[in-house]
């Protein structure tokens, strides 16, 4: 069975973000075919390659057994075994959509996503923030104007003008994108801007 790394001892409420801890996510179990009762499989994390921590997983009807070892700081290290319940909803197309039935004491929120701590649980249950939300206003709308400029098929990054419509895409969602993409480019400016305390003119002059 594999051993959890130690590392240092995480609290509760501390308002980490969901990077800062391992995960295990549903959709990407039922996307391997791993869900089916009777299986019974290792899944790991790596860094550089190389596996850094790993649990042992038994699937049965409607619950996943998880098998792991786990240690805080310098305790010993304690083998954890516990099943973690399965939901199904089923999904506007047809099929049906599985979720986790977080098993901390109290919970039982149905969630995609677990992180571990001493056990596995949802992010509520850990206080956990999305990255998204640690980065600052100006710096969550360049990302999301760069993701606008990906489905439009610009040069990546706010400060290198706009390109032409894609072949093939209709002028009201081409129109839709640039107007959503110039929101958040000004937004990103006006932050800049901010920070370095002078105009957005000043910044688009710089580069």
């Amino acid at each position: 069975m594999g051993g959890w790394g130690s590392g240092r001892g995480r609290r509760f409420g501390t308002k980490d973000t969901t990077d800062d801890y391992r995960s295990i996510d549903v959709r990407h179990w039922q996307r391997d075919g791993l869900l089916t009762p009777g299986q019974a499989f290792g899944w790991n994390w790596s860094r550089d390659g190389e596996s850094i921590a790993s649990i042992q997983v038994r699937t049965e009807p409607n619950r996943v057994f998880l098998m792991y070892r786990h240690r805080s700081g310098n305790e010993e290290w304690k083998d954890k075994s516990y099943p973690v319940l399965l939901s199904r909803t089923s999904c506007n197309l047809g099929g049906e959509r599985p979720w986790f039935i977080c098993p901390a004491d109290g919970c039982g929120r149905r969630v995609a996503i677990l992180y571990i701590h001493n056990i596995f649980a949802c992010r509520h249950c850990l206080q956990l923030a999305y990255s998204s939300q640690r980065e600052p206003r100006d710096e969550r709308a360049s990302r999301r104007a760069d993701k606008l400029r990906e489905k439009l098929e610009w040069e990546p990054g706010i400060l290198n003008g706009k390109g032409w419509k894609p072949k093939g895409m209709h002028w009201r969602t081409y129109e839709r994108l640039t107007a959503e993409h110039d929101a958040f480019v000004a937004v990103s400016l006006a932050g800049i801007a901010h920070r370095l305390h002078v105009s957005k003119e000043s910044v688009l002059n710089r580069v």
